[in-house]
């Protein structure tokens, strides 16, 4: 079974999302997506300073198996960018809660974290579905 760490939120999409205590959110995909995907061999995110609403294309993965779009989970403008991740993708693959995180950004409302996102309970069954 996959890691899925509890405190944090999860997407249907397989993003995850950690509010953190200065009110910005730290957002990537989960250990489900990254061996869905397989080996990441680049990685194309947005700039600093980007808008985004709730669903938007915000990143895009690209492995040796496929390339897949990442969304966004909620509302806000993009506060900071994982640059490591431009020279290492695959740090997605070893540490996707750790390193492997690929934006931080301002949360525009908190509810849609709460009405939007899961639990990792509810995470987890939810892949038991899919599985």
């Amino acid at each position: 079974m996959a890691n899925i760490p509890a405190h944090l939120r999860y997407t249907k999409d397989h993003e995850w999302i950690e509010l953190q205590s200065d009110g910005t959110a730290v957002v990537g995909i989960t250990e489900y997506a990254q061996e869905a995907l397989g080996d990441l061999v680049f990685i194309e995110l947005p700039k600093t300073g980007a808008g985004l609403s709730v669903g938007d294309e915000f990143a895009v993965v690209e492995s040796v198996k496929a390339a897949s779009e990442v969304y966004a989970p909620i509302s806000g403008k993009v506060t900071e960018v994982n640059e490591d991740l431009s020279d290492n993708p695959a740090a997605i693959n070893e540490s996707p809660y750790d390193d492997g995180w690929m934006i931080k950004m301002t949360v525009a409302d908190k509810k849609e974290i709460e009405t939007g996102t899961m639990s990792a309970d509810e995470y987890a069954g939810y892949l038991d579905k899919l599985n």
